[in-house]
């Protein structure tokens, strides 16, 4: 089918976040302590902004992101600035292999709603920035509030109730951000890989979930919020096993999700990590029976700076090829670079080379 410019398939890309300048670093470290005011902290949080936006364009990427330099974390920072949700300090952290987050959590206390959320100025930047090149801003996905939020039952006695209100207020968010004049917006879950996982199941069992029903409701969340979405607004979705400072959670290919998300989320594209043993083969892929969806092969780590072999990349596009044609296929790192503010272990120098990589082998690939 004929692809407009607003929906044409960005053949190198990538997921969003990038590792924090130490520009950004130390004017959050002055701001916490008191010695820089919110507005020199946006100031600084502007220019870095500025110049990542520049480099992304310098090296070939046509959508650029902000690199979610004004968050701390991938998601919380969305969530907790929806209406009728707070952030807290748990005690504790989100437990990775070998390493723990900061402590951050999430309550829904209130009745959910969007409303003058922090996110749509960040975005007017980004738009401001990206001139002529495509605006891409990234939030967490709908699921992402249930699956990591915690809800106040006398607020939502009846969870349809809670869902209901997720999706009228993502459908809010979707609208707000076009028109702010945002048309590729990315929706980030875990979730999703979280259900690929025979261990992740089993601790969701012992915390008396039901996957099934999980995959059941995110579907119908998921969907009903992107109802609306007017026809040019690209909307994506990256699928994530887990990334804090290069390490991971959960393992498991896509098989036992990938009827349901390719043959039934209404979205154009999804950033499918592909960069180790842990998520399987490309067979699950043969559930692609649309010839609108985008599959972005996330076939570079962002976990090292170590740059993968160009043949071997180019081998693998070959072998996904096999299930979805090359014509829906695109390029990208499995993960961002960044999920929260500490970053993953490679250099500003290491990411940027791989984003450069990806770019080339995309044009030698699709040209």
């Amino acid at each position: 089918m004929a692809v407009t410019q607003s929906k044409k398939v960005y053949r190198a890309d990538h997921v969003g976040s990038l590792l924090r300048s130490e520009k950004i670093r130390e004017a959050r470290r002055l701001h916490e302590s008191g010695e820089l005011s919110a507005e020199g902290l946006r100031q600084v949080e502007d220019e870095e902004i500025a110049r990542i936006v520049q480099k992304q364009k310098d090296i070939g990427l046509e959508a650029v992101t902000d690199g979610e330099f004004r968050r701390a974390w991938w998601h919380f920072d969305f969530l907790e600035n929806l209406v009728g949700v707070k952030g807290y300090w748990t005690g504790g952290g989100i437990q990775f292999k070998e390493q723990e987050t900061k402590s951050r959590g999430i309550k829904v206390d209130g009745k959910l709603d969007f409303s003058d959320h922090p996110f749509l100025a960040d975005f007017k930047y980004l738009k401001g920035q990206a001139g002529s090149h495509t605006a891409k801003f990234t939030i967490p996905s709908p699921s992402m509030l249930h699956f990591r939020g915690e809800i106040d039952r006398q607020v939502y006695p009846d969870e349809n109730d809670f869902f209901s209100d997720l999706a009228a207020a993502y459908k809010k968010a979707i609208r707000s951000f076009y028109d702010a004049g945002c048309r590729y917006l990315q929706l980030d879950d875990t979730a999703w890989a979280y259900l690929c996982s025979d261990e992740q199941k089993y601790q969701l069992r012992e915390k008396g979930m039901d996957p099934d029903y999980l995959v059941r409701k995110y579907l119908e969340t998921i969907n009903e919020a992107v109802s609306d979405r007017p026809d040019d607004l690209r909307i994506t979705m990256h699928i994530c096993r887990g990334n804090f400072r290069s390490t991971w959670i959960s393992s498991g290919g896509y098989e036992p999700v990938a009827a349901h998300i390719f043959g039934s989320l209404n979205i154009d594209g999804f950033f499918l990590e592909y960069d180790t043993e842990r998520a399987g083969g490309f067979e699950p892929l043969r559930h692609v029976d649309r010839d609108d969806l985008t599959v972005i092969l996330g076939l570079v780590t962002s976990k090292h700076g170590k740059l993968e072999d160009k043949e071997e990349v180019k081998k693998r596009i070959d072998e996904a090829a096999e299930y979805v044609p090359l014509e829906q296929l695109a390029l990208s790192p499995q993960c961002g670079f960044a999920s929260t503010e500490e970053g993953n272990l490679l250099t500003e120098d290491e990411q940027w080379q791989k984003l450069e990589h990806i770019v080339k082998i995309a044009h030698e690939v699709w040209s």
